[in-house]
């Protein structure tokens, strides 16, 4: 990893903690609101490493992030795993071309089926194979016992009290994303 002439690198996640970052934006741009800077560096550079780490245990495993999201929706949403694909771009919150491109690939791949369905609507029915649930089973264990890891080091209540505080702040954001910023 190279760095600049002040020791900040430019490759990967930077070490400088979020504190330091603020402090030095309070000190260039006195009166510039830096009070956000220790939560959403830190949940940015988690993102990060999240989804890299994903996608690292996905391309061992052969599947790609969008082919899992696509599969695990459709396991998750119980037999006979079959959804519109309406429903599945509401809940992979993706637009409906994205959803389209996702279950062709899945479809040409003997993953999913798809078809018209027959209650005399336009909807088209995706449903999980034998192959897709056979894939999306293997898969998901391997995943989700990494992200265990990725987070054990946090206590059952530590990691209740954090699921709440980032749901209500996701909650939040949600909001106001929608709403033009004030200071714009």
């Amino acid at each position: 990893m190279t760095s600049g002439p002040d020791g900040y690198p430019f490759d990967g996640p930077s070490a400088y903690p979020a504190a330091e970052i603020a402090q030095a934006w309070q000190r260039e741009r006195p009166g510039t609101p830096t009070d956000s800077i220790e939560i959403v560096t830190p949940l940015w550079r988690l993102a990060k490493l999240f989804a890299d780490d994903r996608r690292r245990v996905l391309s061992d495993l052969g599947v790609d992030p969008a082919t899992l999201d696509l599969l695990s929706v459709l396991r998750r949403a119980g037999k006979p795993y079959e959804l519109t694909t309406r429903e599945l771009s509401r809940r992979t919150l993706v637009t409906a071309g994205a959803i389209s491109q996702r279950v062709a690939r899945a479809e040409e791949s003997g993953l999913v089926t798809r078809r018209t369905a027959t209650d005399g609507s336009r909807a088209v029915l995706v449903t999980l194979t034998e192959a897709g649930h056979d894939l999306i089973e293997r898969t998901v264990d391997q995943v989700l016992t990494r992200e265990s890891e990725l987070v054990a080091s946090l206590t059952p209540a530590h990691r209740e009290v954090l699921a709440g505080q980032l749901q209500e702040l996701l909650g939040q954001v949600q909001r106001l994303a929608r709403k033009p910023s004030s200071g714009v």
